[in-house]
């Protein structure tokens, strides 16, 4: 009986790239292609086990000469399953691009066109990166539940999950993206007296309305298309457990009603059913999503939202646990040692490794540890190694530092220079970051930038036709 394959979803919009591709590596991974965002999640939503590596193109329909599409992309397919190792494959490689593409979870950027056997090896080697992961996993002690950090922030987190452990209550857990909070939500139960009993994780982002139905409730024989059989729902299999519920502010509306319910009375039932079943499971539910905002807008119900956040647990961003960098740093250097990730940082990356806010959290640094441990295994990371790796924001922060009068005064003298297109070109950085921190909420954005709605949509559209 031969092994089966490890799945590849290719995401490309050129039908000569999807077929050569899937023709030159039918002997490494069983490809599943797709041209548009809109068709990945579809596809996502119909498979029963998730892809472990994507190639995506930056530039996909309808706006082929953006990268907007691919970047989202990213963002979709790591809430679908964040331990998917995204491999980005575009002519689109700009440096913004690049970085950019990295700091949302992307592990690896490839130009094209590309050297077919240097994909191979990029792809094999995310592919033992995720296979170490998935076998290695930290056998957390109860007391830290493999939480890394000494930072004020980390305390306070700890002491939330110790004290709320054991509260019957649900707990809501907010967070930006890759900070960690399904470790957290873990700890929650590890802490706590249900720690005999199951802990059952469902990722609201990854199923449909029915089939999330399906999955929380269960269903009877015959309650859709393809239930040829009766099955439990998670809220049955966890029983006196926990539920995680991962990203629970992706959860359809009709759907929050139900789960109203089972939190008011813990009565619910199968699809295709009319008795009524109880369930006594606890509920931990996390986002990174600002439900406020959802419940203001009409996405979100305010009753559901107030009875999950009856506790509340901020898991903190990197930017806000400066003193734990280096441990994370020291932490996944060690956990990924066996493949060759040691390496030292010399006294100006230390520096900037210290300043540098990982806008990508915890994933962005652990992903920029194996990067570095692959290009530059037991060698000395110099700044000039360690640049290319950061979020563009950060480095013209770090050029708007270091431009002295003197610097300055030698850029004008070149010739060429407009200061109109200089102008343009940091509002739309600072556009693009405050979007990407805001998940695309255009309100949300124009709040962090200072600046009312009207005026972003504005300055996005002026932006927009000087990139035509």
């Amino acid at each position: 009986m031969t092994e089966e394959l490890p799945s590849l979803l290719l995401i490309d919009d050129d039908p000569i790239i999807t077929e050569s591709f899937a023709f030159v590596l039918r002997d490494r991974f069983k490809v599943h292609a797709v041209s548009t965002r809109e068709e990945a999640k579809h596809l996502l939503y119909s498979m029963p086990v998730l892809p472990n590596v994507a190639l995506v193109d930056l530039g996909l329909p309808p706006t082929p000469h953006t990268p907007d599409e691919g970047f989202a992309l990213v963002s979709e397919l790591l809430t679908f399953n964040p331990a998917m190792k995204i491999l980005m494959l575009s002519g689109q490689d700009s440096e913004d691009n690049v970085r950019h593409a990295l700091t949302l979870g992307a592990v690896d950027f490839i130009p094209k066109p590309c050297d077919m056997e240097l994909l191979k090896a990029r792809l094999s080697h995310q592919l033992m990166i995720h296979e170490a992961e998935r076998h290695k996993q930290p056998q957390a002690k109860q007391k830290e539940c493999g939480l890394v950090g000494q930072s004020a922030a980390m305390d306070t987190l700890r002491a939330q999950i110790k004290q709320f452990a054991d509260s019957p209550f649900s707990v809501l857990i907010e967070g930006e993206s890759g900070t960690g909070k399904e470790l957290v939500a873990q700890c929650l139960h590890i802490q706590s007296k249900r720690l005999s009993e199951p802990c059952l994780t469902l990722n609201c982002a990854a199923f449909t309305t029915e089939l999330l139905e399906a999955q929380l409730f269960g269903h009877a024989k015959g309650a859709f298309t393809g239930a040829g059989t009766a099955r439990a729902g998670f809220f049955e299999e966890a029983s006196q457990g926990s539920l995680i519920l991962d990203e629970i502010g992706e959860m359809p509306l009709p759907l929050q009603s139900k789960l109203l319910r089972v939190l008011e009375n813990g009565e619910y039932y199968r699809l295709g059913e009319t008795r009524v079943r109880q369930s006594s499971a606890r509920i931990i539910a996390s986002t990174n999503r600002d439900l406020r905002d959802e419940v203001r807008k009409g996405h979100f119900r305010a009753d559901l939202y107030h009875r999950l956040s009856v506790l509340t647990v901020k898991v903190p961003s990197v930017c806000d646990r400066d003193e734990d960098k280096f441990l994370l740093l020291t932490h996944f250097q060690k956990f990924y040692g066996e493949m060759g990730t040691l390496f030292q940082l010399d006294e100006a990356a230390h520096k900037i490794w210290g300043t540098y806010s990982f806008p990508g959290n915890v994933r962005e640094l652990r992903n920029i540890v194996i990067r570095l441990g692959a290009k530059y295994p037991n060698q000395k990371i110099t700044r000039m190694q360690l640049e290319p790796e950061l979020e563009n924001e950060f480095m013209d922060k770090q050029e708007l530092e270091l431009d002295s009068d003197e610097a300055i005064s030698k850029k004008l003298s070149k010739g060429g220079f407009s200061l109109d297109d200089v102008l343009l070109q940091w509002e739309r950085r600072y556009i693009d970051a405050a979007l990407n921190k805001s998940q695309g909420n255009l309100s949300q954005a124009a709040r962090i930038l200072g600046i009312n709605r009207t005026t972003l949509y504005s300055k996005m559209q002026r932006l927009n036709k000087n990139n035509m």
